[in-house]
C-alpha cells in the first residue's frame, strides 16, 4: 500500500537558529539579512531577535566580516560604486561601508584597468567603441575618472 504522507520538505523542522546557522555556513549575511529572511520563520518578532542577539553575542554573525567578505568576492570585478550599493543593500552601518569604500577607491584605476583588459584588451578603434567601452565599466560601478584614465590610457599605448 502506497503511503499518503506527502514527504518533508528540505529544512522542515528546523528551529530557527537551525536555519540561522544554515544561512551562516553558506556565507556571511549580516543582521539586516538574516532578519529579512528569517521573518517568516519567527513565531514572532521577539524570538527572532532573540535567536539574532544570541548568535551576534557569539560572534557568528559579524559586520567586519560581511564587509571584508563582500571585497574579497567583488573587489576584482567591481568599482567602489556598484559594491557600496550591495553593502547598503545588506543593511550594514553607514560607517563601515564609507570606510570600506574609501579603501577600495585607491586601488580603483588598477581594478578598472584588469576588468577592461579581460574584457576588451585593445583599444577603441573609434568614437562608438569608445562609448561602449565606458559603458561598460560604467555599469560595473567604475567611477568616471578611473573609466576616463583607464580608456584614454589605452588609446595611447
Amino acid at each position: 500500500m502506497i503511503s499518503d504522507k506527502i514527504p518533508a520538505a528540505p529544512g522542515f523542522g528546523l528551529s530557527l537558529k537551525g536555519r540561522a546557522l544554515r544561512c551562516l555556513a553558506q556565507r556571511e549575511h549580516s543582521r539586516t539579512e538574516l532578519e529579512r529572511k528569517l521573518a517568516a520563520h519567527a513565531e514572532s518578532p521577539e524570538q527572532l531577535a532573540q535567536v539574532l542577539d544570541d548568535l551576534q553575542a557569539k560572534d557568528f554573525i559579524s559586520e567586519a566580516r560581511v564587509v571584508e567578505s563582500v571585497i574579497n568576492r567583488r573587489a576584482a570585478r567591481f568599482g567602489a560604486a556598484r559594491i557600496r550599493h550591495e553593502l547598503q543593500g545588506k543593511g550594514l552601518a553607514a560607517e563601515a561601508v564609507a570606510e570600506a569604500v574609501s579603501s577600495l577607491k585607491a586601488s580603483e584605476v588598477e581594478r578598472a584597468r584588469e576588468v577592461w583588459r579581460r574584457k576588451f584588451g585593445e583599444p577603441a578603434a573609434d568614437a562608438a567603441a569608445r562609448g561602449k567601452q565606458m559603458r561598460f565599466l560604467a555599469a560595473r560601478g567604475f567611477g568616471a575618472e578611473a573609466i576616463r584614465r583607464v580608456v584614454s590610457q589605452a588609446e595611447d599605448d
